[in-house]
Parts: structure tokens; C-alpha cells; sequence
């Protein structure tokens, strides 16, 4: 995908209140910062080094244990030491538990509009990136970019336009009882959407253009004709966690993700319910340890 294409349809009618919040948005902590270039520094960066950038933030050194030890992850030993830890799981695997424990402060939050309590939005966002991580060794798929962290912020969105969600939710509710989807009444309530305020934040936290645009098209992936892999694979984490959570109840069907994408990654649809159901399962597995005070 060029990387201009998916930047160059982001609205520029958004509403002026909208981009105020936007400007305003704190900026992602140092420690993140820090921690995302060891991430992608990869195999070169050092046990020693995460220490000491996490030395400095006790909190969230505990909280990384937290989340390191938690079910989801899988431990089969309980850690107790960073050191430990980066044994059991590997340099990079920790340095994305490392930046998860960093953002939690920030997602953990409740989400006024979208009736999210303290921990849902978050929940969600470890389970998207975690799905992310295993369909992407499932398949095996090769040259494919960092999908831990679009699929971890791609709701970030939510944290600005949640309270403007909140004074036009009759108005958005009544789009979306037509059969139009919740993203595309966002759309036209306010000529923009959750998706689209995630990329612009992540723009001003000065994240690759890639990262950016499978934040802003993680509900459209079809938008853009040369998609790579990354955005797809984002798209159908999301999806996954999504239609779990909305199983009909009637026909136990799960909700169907995009054909195209399904083709673009080579996954045949019985495949994609397997591992919906697979994705399910794990969110079962979080643990009260993903809470943080």
C-alpha cells in the first residue's frame, strides 16, 4: 500500500471542537516512547536496557508483571523479577507487555458514549493485539509489519469522540437501526469516526504512516485497493473479538468479515470461525491481573 494513500482520505472537514481535542490529547508517555524504539530495535536491543528503562517507573514495572503473569499470556511458571520474565518470554514478546502495562493508564479509562466501564476498553485492546499476534503466526505470514501496536491503539479514538458520542447517542442509534453500522452513523453525525481521531492522535504522536492507516482503516480495510497485510490483519483481529462479543443468540452465527479480506489473506471462512472461536476462548482467559489501579 502506498503509504500516502491511506493519509491522504482523512477528512479535513472534521468539526474545529473535535480537533481541539485532538491538539490536546496528552502525549504518549517517555517510558512508551522508550520502550516502543527498543521494540523495534528488535534482537539487538538488550535484557539490561528494558531495565533500566523500567527502573525508573516502579509502577509500571509492577504492572508489566502483572500483565506478564496474567492467563492471557500463558506463563506456565508465575514470574517474579523483569529479568525472569524477558527469559520465559523473549526480548520481544516482553517489550509488548512492556508498552500494553505503559498504555493501560491510558486506555484503562471508562469511555462516556460508547458505554465502556473502567477496563473494557482496554480488554478489548489486549485481546485485538493478542489476536493480531496469533493469527499473524498462525498463518505464518511472512514480511508482515508490527500488528501488536495498531491493533493495541486502534481504539484510542474512542477516548476523544466518546463524549461527543454521548450527546448525539439518540441521533446515532437512530441511524444505526436503519442497518447502517455504528462507524458510518459516526460518520455522519459528526463527518467523522472514532477510526479516523485514532489516526490523527497517532499521527501527532508521530507513528509510521503504516501504523497510522491501519488505525484509520481498521473498520474499512476495503477503502484501500493495495491494503498489505497489516491492516488487514488488524481489521480481522478487531472483527473476531467484535463478533464474539455479538453472537446471535438466534442462529449462534458469528457477524461475517469482509470476503475481500478473507481472499487478500488466504482464509477460508470456516477457517476465520475456527479461529473466532479460538480468539474467544482466550478472552476467557483474562484475568483480574489486567486491572490496574
Amino acid at each position: 500500500m502506498a503509504s500516502s494513500e491511506g493519509m491522504s482520505l482523512i477528512n479535513n472537514d472534521i468539526p474545529d471542537k473535535i480537533k481541539m481535542e485532538v491538539s490536546t490529547f496528552p502525549s504518549m508517555p517517555r517510558v512508551g516512547i522508550k520502550l516502543r524504539k527498543a521494540l523495534l530495535k528488535e534482537n539487538d536491543v538488550s535484557i539490561t536496557e528494558i531495565e533500566e528503562i523500567l527502573r525508573h517507573d516502579p509502577g509500571l514495572a509492577a504492572n508489566v508483571l502483572r500483565v506478564a503473569n496474567s492467563a492471557y499470556f500463558g506463563l506456565s511458571t508465575k514470574v517474579g523479577s523483569l529479568k525472569q520474565a524477558v527469559m520465559l518470554l523473549g526480548v520481544n514478546r516482553f517489550a509488548q507487555i512492556a508498552v500494553s502495562a505503559c498504555m493501560s493508564k491510558t486506555l484503562d479509562k471508562a469511555v462516556e458514549g460508547y458505554d465502556l466501564s473502567p477496563g473494557e476498553l482496554w480488554f478489548h485492546s489486549i485481546a485485538v493485539s493478542n489476536t493480531a499476534e496469533a493469527l499473524t503466526k498462525n498463518k505464518k505470514f511472512a514480511e508482515t509489519n508490527d500488528v501488536f501496536t495498531p491493533a493495541l491503539l486502534h481504539d484510542m479514538g474512542k477516548l476523544i469522540l466518546g463524549k461527543f458520542v454521548k450527546k448525539e447517542l439518540q441521533k446515532i442509534e437512530s441511524i444505526a437501526a436503519k442497518g447502517v453500522s455504528l462507524v458510518i452513523a459516526e460518520h455522519m453525525v459528526f463527518g467523522t469516526d472514532h477510526a479516523e481521531i485514532g489516526a490523527l492522535i497517532l499521527a501527532k504522536w508521530s507513528f509510521p504512516v503504516d501504523i497510522v492507516n491501519a488505525v484509520r482503516w481498521h473498520h474499512n480495510p476495503e477503502r484501500i485497493k493495495n491494503s498489505n497485510m497489516q491492516l488487514d490483519i488488524v481489521y480481522l483481529s478487531n472483527q473476531m473479538c467484535q463478533s464474539n462479543a455479538d453472537i446471535d443468540s438466534a442462529s449462534g452465527q458469528f457477524a461475517m468479515p469482509s470476503s475481500v479480506v478473507l481472499k487478500r489473506l488466504g482464509i477460508k471462512l470456516d477457517q476465520y470461525k475456527t479461529m473466532a472461536e479460538k480468539a474467544h476462548s482466550w478472552m476467557k482467559k483474562l484475568s483480574d491481573t489486567l486491572t490496574f489501579d
